[in-house]
């Protein structure tokens, strides 16, 4: 998805290359994740209403240090957590890191494989960690190159359009029974509003929606086909 947006504008090919190792990589920083223990913390976080981004957190929480937003939560919440019988165990703690302390594990995790990535052929730039990290710290963009934002950009809106159609995901940490395009499309537009995405990206993965190049994606995500009702949505998206 990532690639057929940043081709549909523009981007050459071997920097459309370099950016679908950033993607195939930007969750490197979960390496280990524990599904049924990740997803019973943030479920029970959005279920009560707590931040679960670190830009979220630090809107509501602006007195916790930068960076050390995980320490902050486990304080705040340790408590009602293991009251609901979540225990804040060293692997417990992993998966809230997992989150809010996004930033510093995927760092450890990309020094950890570097040499491995490298053997592979894979060639690593500066920029690229910046785009896996946009969704969660786009203020670390904030002088970047305006391609290097925009890239970031789809990154974000496919990997979100995706996450809204994604059953198993929607089940695990989402709260969510039901996957709709029309919700996808609202979180994507809030994201617009909030200056995480912006136009040019939004008109692009839309066009490519309502031509029916994510329809497979959408589908696997779901687990089924999407009904007729849905199908016409997506078509009239580029109007």
């Amino acid at each position: 998805m990532c690639a057929a947006v940043a081709s549909a504008l523009g981007h050459e090919k071997e920097r459309v290359r370099q950016y679908q190792i950033a993607c195939l990589l930007h969750d490197l920083g979960r390496a280990g994740l524990d599904r049924r223990l990740f997803g019973k913390i943030w479920s029970w976080a959005k279920a009560h209403g707590i931040p679960t981004r670190p830009r979220e957190w630090r809107a509501v929480h602006p007195e916790t240090k930068y960076g050390r937003e995980t320490e902050a939560f486990i304080v705040r919440y340790r408590q009602a957590l293991e009251a609901d019988g979540i225990l804040i165990t060293p692997w417990a703690k992993e998966q809230i890191e997992m989150r809010l302390g996004y930033a510093r594990r995927l760092a450890r995790r990309l020094r950890t494989v570097r040499s491995s990535i490298a053997r592979m052929g894979v060639r690593w730039e500066s920029w690229m960690q910046g785009v896996m990290l946009y969704y969660y710290y786009p203020e670390k963009l904030a002088g970047a190159r305006p391609w290097v934002k925009e890239l970031a950009e789809v990154l974000v809106a496919c990997e979100q359009f995706e996450a809204y159609s994604n059953q198993r995901r929607g089940r695990d940490y989402y709260v969510r029974n039901k996957e709709t395009i029309i919700e996808a499309f609202a979180y994507l537009e809030k994201l617009q509003r909030d200056g995480i995405l912006g136009a040019r990206v939004m008109k692009a993965l839309k066009q490519l929606a309502a031509s029916g190049c994510f329809d497979g994606i959408i589908a696997e995500a779901r687990g089924r086909r999407m009904t007729a009702s849905e199908r016409q949505l997506l078509r009239r998206m580029e109007r």
